[in-house]
């Protein structure tokens, strides 16, 4: 079982950032390196969808929606009951495990394609589709009588955040262009796995200068940065084969549902839960599950659904 080139470059990162190395990235390139992943995938997944829409497309869209409003509410109550947290650290965290990390989804793709796994090219939809009721259903259970809510403004974090326009205007903007998108599909096709690698050593450095936040979080956010992601993805294997999709589409579900965001959900929770401690959700999802899931849980998925590598 070998990990992609492109996990090689997180390790350096965590690495550099541990040994104290000054290769810290230059911020606008780090958000021209997101801006780029959020459009690629989202592109390619939108030309995909124009020639595979279909009624068995709508089922599994439906399915995914559903799974991605139950995901917050497991989440939930392990963080509540299990591990102490107030409510609406509860529920502020249980939404970043909701929702989806593009990130972890890029590297999986990446995976596939280096081993010549297929799987659905429409599965960026998935990813648009589960990125924003997670943080509906944690707005839900952090709900106090007592507090007003910005409605607009939580909506607009929500719905026009970097992350969900990008993703879903480059699938619609790919949806509508279809064979026409072929102009601009070798710049965003070609670069893709290069653009990811660099990416990817900055997220390096970036979950390793996090790691010393542990200390204050204690080890139930770190147990659960590493179980609710095995949860999440064992939910995600077998919704995928309720819904007959195919080995390589199975390990995407699984990877999307042991992932946990760090870009649009705390950015919507910061402006709607100002009184959570982003500082736990973040260092679950970055400094935990990030690299869990690339270095440990996708190989393993792969493994598990016999299409080792």
């Amino acid at each position: 079982m070998q990990l992609d080139v492109v996990v090689g470059f997180f390790l350096l990162g965590m690495v550099a950032q541990l040994l104290k190395a000054p290769i810290r990235m230059p911020k606008g390139l780090y958000q021209s390196l997101t801006l780029f992943l959020l459009i690629a995938i989202g592109l390619k997944g939108g030309v995909a969808l124009n020639s595979h829409a279909s009624g068995d497309l709508l089922i599994q869209a439906v399915a995914v929606i559903a799974f991605g409003l139950a995901l917050p509410l497991i989440a939930f109550p392990i963080l509540y009951k299990i591990g102490g947290l107030s409510r609406i650290d509860s529920a502020s965290v249980a939404a970043h495990y909701g929702s989806v990390s593009v990130a972890t989804f890029a590297v999986a793709v990446a995976v596939l394609e280096a081993n010549q796994i297929d799987y659905e090219p429409y599965f960026p939809l998935f990813v648009a589709l589960l990125e924003v009721p997670a943080i509906a259903v944690g707005l839900w259970l952090a709900r106090d009588r007592n507090q007003t809510l910005d409605l607009k403004k939580t909506a607009h974090e929500i719905f026009l955040n970097q992350g969900v326009l990008l993703l879903v205007g480059g699938l619609l903007i790919g949806w509508w262009a279809g064979a026409r998108a072929d102009t601009i599909l070798p710049f965003f096709g070609t670069l893709f796995h290069g653009v990811l690698a660099l990416f990817l050593l900055e997220m390096g450095r970036i979950a390793a200068s996090q790691l010393g936040v542990l200390r204050s979080c204690g080890s139930f956010i770190a147990s659960f940065g590493v179980l609710m992601p095995l949860l999440g993805a064992a939910l995600g294997a077998l919704l995928a084969q309720l819904l007959e999709l195919s080995s390589g589409g199975v390990i995407l579900l699984a990877t999307l549902g042991g992932s946990a965001s760090y870009i649009a959900v705390p950015a919507a929770m910061a402006v709607a839960l100002p009184k959570a401690n982003q500082s736990l959700s973040i260092t679950a999802a970055l400094a935990i599950s990030f690299p869990f899931n690339i270095l440990v849980a996708i190989p393993l998925y792969s493994v598990l659904i016999g299409q080792g590598y």
